[in-house]
């Protein structure tokens, strides 16, 4: 699966076969909060979050790309990401783009 955060397939053709997402709520142990609020006393990157993110960045991709399979989709372009706090400690991650078909 090809994907592309542009809105084309430079030299190609395609058929749109329309929005696909992917979206996972993630959150990190009771513990690894812990550590992450004594980080902010002292500054610097808080590791844990990171590793979060990514992967839940990971699971939305799997599941959009797994939703564009199932239209029958070549590639995915124009693709997003967009994040959102739903609690302390929690995030949703969502990815999206179009799911197209390589003419």
């Amino acid at each position: 699966m090809l994907l592309l955060n542009i809105d084309h397939i430079p030299g190609k053709n395609v058929e749109a076969l329309g929005i696909v997402k992917g979206t996972v709520v993630q959150s990190k142990n009771i513990g690894k909060d812990f550590m992450a609020g004594m980080k902010t006393l002292v500054g610097g990157e808080i590791v844990g979050y990171t590793e979060m993110l990514t992967e839940a960045r990971q699971i939305a991709t799997k599941r959009m790309v797994d939703e564009a399979e199932a239209l029958g989709a070549d590639a995915i372009i124009n693709i997003r990401f967009g994040s959102s706090s739903v609690m302390q400690g929690a995030a949703e991650v969502i990815a999206y783009g179009t799911a197209v078909r390589v003419l």
